[in-house]
């Protein structure tokens, strides 16, 4: 039984990715749990020794060796002792084995608890490390169930032993975006967190990190550094607008964006849904930056005003509505890309 008791925490290790050294440790807090469930008044004079070498697990109880016992928790007379060593006497320490098989079945059951419970901290432990490495990462997950009531939907993330389920709440999703069981589809990993549920692994779609990573996927020029994003603002499942800038001149940051054809872009509006993507170049300059980011619209001036974080731009009288956006939402997302609050004038009523 003990061969075999090693090759299960071999195996254990094998499949589940769980330390045996850690188990060895599991597995003796348990049996020393067991024993002292059933036998309250030992003391520290106590232990279960894992011999992997002889492939031997066994409790030992460290007793005393005296001529008459007046505490049997410690102490053993010499007639009992030679039981388990003919050789002896008055005064010397004697490890004396414990059969498992004596524990009570609520000991018994007990144990088992502790170990069950040491695999399940060791499978937390090692989902969490795995995944707290991916945070703020974008990873493929399949859909395994969609909750008909919320609409939240389980998903199953990585692959193997570190595989673990995620929950895409209906808040994190895109918008009017219709998901089924079996769809794989990219997420983004806002935050690990530890829970007395487990690990939970808080994924979104509609998060602005899930653009900028997608455009670090497609696009060389962002991943090697030679392109840069410089903010993004989104209305996930409506439109998104991203700066973009390069410091070589000689570099097209949105031409490298857009890709050949529009091969790049549309490879990420495709992973969005059709979502509707603003690329515009970033500007140090304050009023060519908040130009730029009313694109497509054409504009004609932009005044900064004196509290600095304010600005009155003004179109042509045909730009108006282009430049405001349905509901507001180009110029709002302007606004939320530059940071300053934009007061939108046609031509006309400027004059």
């Amino acid at each position: 039984m003990n061969a075999e008791f090693f090759a299960a925490v071999e195996d254990i290790e094998k499949e589940k990715g769980i330390p045996r050294e850690y188990m060895y440790e599991k597995i003796q807090q348990a049996m020393m749990a067991a024993f002292r469930k059933d036998n309250p008044d030992f003391g520290e004079n106590v232990e279960v020794v894992c011999d992997e070498a002889k492939k031997r697990i066994e409790l030992l109880v460290h007793l005393q060796v005296v001529e008459k016992v007046e505490d049997p928790t410690c102490e053993i007379d010499v007639e009992g002792a030679k039981k388990y060593n003919k050789r002896a006497v008055v005064g010397e320490e004697l490890a004396v084995p414990v059969e498992t098989k004596q524990f009570g079945r609520i000991a018994a059951q007990a144990a088992k608890q502790v170990i069950i419970q040491g695999i399940r901290e060791a499978e937390r432990g090692i989902i969490y490390d795995e995944f707290n490495d991916k945070q703020h990462e974008v990873l493929t997950g399949t859909v395994s169930r969609i909750d008909p009531r919320t609409g939240a939907v389980s998903m199953h993330i990585g692959t193997g032993s570190d595989a673990t389920e995620a929950l895409l709440s209906h808040a994190e999703q895109i918008p009017g975006e219709v998901l089924r069981e079996g769809d794989r589809i990219k997420v983004y990993v806002v935050d690990v967190r530890r829970s007395t549920r487990g690990v939970q692994i808080l994924i979104s779609r509609s998060h602005p990190g899930l653009v900028r990573r997608l455009f670090e996927i497609e696009v060389p020029e962002i991943f090697d550094g030679t392109v840069e994003i410089n903010g993004i603002a989104r209305e996930a499942g409506s439109r998104t607008k991203i700066s973009v800038w390069s410091s070589e001149p000689d570099v097209d940051a949105i031409g490298a964006c857009v890709g050949p054809r529009g091969a790049r872009v549309a490879e990420i509006i495709k992973e969005l849904r059709g979502e509707k993507l603003d690329i515009v170049e970033y500007s140090e300059d304050p009023e060519v930056y908040i130009a730029n980011a009313l694109a497509p619209a054409q504009v004609l001036s932009v005044t900064m005003l004196e509290d600095g974080k304010s600005c009155r731009v003004i179109v042509p009288d045909s730009q108006l509505s282009l430049a405001i956006g349905r509901e507001g939402q180009n110029a709002r997302l302007a606004a939320k890309l530059t940071g300053f609050k934009i007061d939108i004038k046609s031509d006309a009523a400027a004059e």
